[in-house]
């Protein structure tokens, strides 16, 4: 059985993500490239007489390296890893993808171009000519649906027949039969030998390069790339395969780019029938969902109906989850007395693990609705129209729009969130970027919000809840305009750069898109339920139960409560002097989902959300004077104190830095003692 590899390469929203997980379902494997913190996806499957290893690579608009995403994108095809690159274009934005398509075949390695989102183009009323393209372009055309899986098996068949081809398709273009005053027929021919070919000019630097590196660089394979490359003054090229004849005069950078475009416009002319009927729904709606006044409120609006269906449906589903636990709980409680286990073994298991683990499994209902919703949005093309709305007022914070992306993602988790950050080339922007990005909510305070909300605030619970979102988002454009006002001088002379991103075609989730998404986001919930929750719960448990004197059934004689009590004077002015909460919140450290947790344990709740257990939740919390105002503050403090340690461990990872590290986590806690205290004193007034 012969083995190949191909990657999947792709401009950002093309539906090549959709494509990859088509072929792979659930078998896949994440990781990060070697040497750097980019996301790595590999799935393999058999067809046949081969077994395919396909790499998921980042989303690029070029091969000329900017992000740290396009460098491992570059790097990565240019090894001899891959043995085939298929192309995934949106051939509903054929234009617009083709630039990359012509870079990629220049490297001189087995390319395919397949064309996605053909129903698009359909519905559209457009029309493709797949016999024509491919003459044009020398390499296989095949046309192939993501969504509706067809063609997939064709396009791995053409993969496997064009791995190892040495020379390109016959490449038929129309400029054989031109005159020879014109530009457009080269004196070498090479109309004949390269899809892409330059004005004379630039054919005659390329030559003139390419005769010079060979002299210098036997053996160098495709020394015409490397030409390319060194006459657009490509930095890594440049450095590697210096000359020692000044050959090259200037940049022919921008020369390159507006000739690659004019062919581009040749193709579409000859291969698009019907390019110009307009996408009439698709721009009735982009006039709305971006445009620059209404745009902020419509995304806000949208946001609170995510949380309607997470609080109404994810409720719903609660209860019976619950049912489940309550009825778990007192079975493993009846079965422990009737076996006459030790009154300490019997408290660690009920109050501690069934109560501090199951506690927030029951919010699972609420997790995945919230999941389901945002990959919907996301997969619907709505996410990058969000972020385009944001570009005017992230650039009046001397941050790039491209800066809202992160924040974006920091509503699902903060963890790929700063990973994200990474996309921005400018550095200041993205150290600014990670540290307000966790000011975002992640789906890690949730429970947090529907516990207590739910306990204090009745039929107001989802609005309150929805307030946090709200105000994370504030409180993050408010501090980046502080540090760009202190940092003026500095944004100005390092600049900034502005959101150019591709606002992709309006379509129908793809549901298995979706369920890969989900699954993904719902495995790592229970998995951290079942280690770090686990684990902080027995902690909590030990906490609670064992102070100098050992063992003991009073709380307060426990080191819990006394480090409580230690730190209560730091809450107490913004209405959290309880020790209990202050335990919680310092618990929350490993986990955001701990905070609630914690509160089962301390409170001795063995089924936090029930009917029952909220009810001895709340009369636990009222006996020592925590009222719907200290709520407010709690649920205030835990959207923007110092995040998780997964992502204090990637902002570290992230910027290298263990000072930076420090002094995010410190300013983080600074901002939500501040804004803390101004809520709480606020809420003082009207109560």
């Amino acid at each position: 059985m012969e083995n190949l590899s191909i990657g999947f390469v792709g401009n950002p929203n093309c539906g090549k993500t959709t494509l990859f997980n088509a072929y792979t379902g659930a078998n896949l494997k994440v990781a990060n490239w070697p040497g750097v913190t980019v996301e790595k996806k590999e799935g393999r499957f058999k067809l046949h007489d081969h077994e395919y290893r396909l790499v998921d690579l980042p989303g690029a608009y070029s091969l000329t390296s900017y992000t740290m995403e396009e460098q491992v994108t570059r790097q990565y095809i240019l090894s001899d890893e891959v043995d085939v690159i298929i192309d995934v274009a949106d051939a509903s934005a054929l234009e617009r993808n083709l630039y990359l398509t012509l870079q990629l075949i220049e490297l001189g390695k087995p390319v395919i171009l397949a064309l996605n989102m053909m129903d698009i183009v359909e519905k559209r009323g457009m029309e493709i000519d797949t016999h024509r393209l491919p003459e044009m372009l020398g390499i296989p055309v095949i046309p192939v649906s993501a969504r509706r899986k067809t063609g997939l098996d064709i396009l791995m068949h053409a993969a496997a027949h064009h791995k190892g081809q040495e020379e390109s398709m016959p490449l038929i273009h129309h400029h054989d039969s031109a005159p020879k005053t014109t530009s457009t027929r080269h004196r070498h021919q090479h109309h004949k030998e390269f899809a892409m070919v330059y004005s004379d000019g630039i054919e005659d630097k390329i030559d003139q390069v390419m005769e010079q590196l060979l002299k210098q660089y036997p053996g160098l394979s495709n020394p015409r790339w490397h030409a390319l490359k060194l006459l657009e003054n490509d930095p890594e090229i440049t450095k590697a395969y210096p000359l020692d004849t000044p050959l090259i005069d200037r940049s022919y950078e921008q020369d390159i780019i507006n000739e690659k475009y004019e062919f581009i416009g040749e193709i579409i002319d000859e291969v698009l029938v019907n390019k110009d009927k307009k996408a009439a729904v698709t721009d009735k709606a982009d006039g709305a969902l971006t445009h620059p006044v209404w745009g902020l409120p419509i995304f806000l609006f949208i946001m609170a109906l995510v949380f309607f269906l997470t609080f109404t449906i994810g409720d719903w589903l609660k209860g019976y989850f619950e049912l489940g636990l309550e009825a778990f709980s007192g079975a493993v409680l009846s079965g422990l007395t009737f076996l006459h286990v030790a009154p300490p073994l019997i408290s660690l298991l009920v109050d501690g693990i069934i109560a501090g683990v199951g506690g927030i499994l029951t919010f699972l209902p609420n997790i995945v609705i919230l999941f389901l919703a945002l990959a919907f949005l996301e997969d619907s093309g709505y996410m990058a129209r969000v972020a385009y709305v944001m570009d005017g007022i992230m650039g009046r914070l001397g941050l790039s729009g491209r800066s809202f992306i992160p924040m974006i993602l920091g509503f699902g988790c903060t963890v790929p969130a700063i990973m994200a950050s990474r996309a921005l080339e400018n550095k200041r922007d993205r150290f600014k970027t990670m540290l307000i990005t966790p000011f975002m909510s992640c789906s890690a305070r949730l429970p947090i919000y529907v516990l207590f909300s739910q306990l204090f605030f009745g039929g107001y619970a989802m609005l309150a809840a929805y307030s946090m979102y709200v105000l994370g988002l504030v409180v993050a454009v408010l501090c980046a305009l502080i540090i760009h006002l202190f940092d003026k001088k500095k944004a100005h002379l390092t600049g900034g750069s502005a959101l150019l991103i591709e606002l992709p075609e309006y379509k129908a989730p793809s549901a298995h898109t979706i369920f890969i998404y989900v699954w993904e986001k719902v495995k790592d919930y229970l998995t951290k339920a079942g280690t770090t929750i686990f684990i902080a719960s027995i902690f909590m448990w030990f906490l609670l139960n064992f102070g100098p004197q050992g063992y003991s059934a009073d709380m307060s004689q426990t080191f819990g409560s006394k480090l409580g009590q230690f730190i209560v004077p730091f809450f107490a002015p913004i209405g959290l002097g309880f020790w209990q909460i202050v335990v919680a919140l310092i618990a929350g450290i490993s986990a955001k989902e701990v905070v609630v947790s914690s509160c089962a344990v301390l409170f001795s709740v063995s089924n936090l959300t029930s009917p029952t257990g909220m009810a001895a939740l709340t009369g636990a919390l009222s006996s020592i004077g925590f009222g719907p105002l200290n709520a407010y503050a709690l649920m205030t403090f835990s959207l923007l104190y110092v995040p998780c340690a997964a992502t204090l461990a990637t902002i570290k990872k992230e910027s290298e830095s263990w000072a930076w590290t420090g002094f995010s986590a410190l300013f983080q806690i600074a901002v939500a003692w501040g804004v803390t205290f101004v809520v709480y004193h606020l809420g003082l007034l009207f109560v």
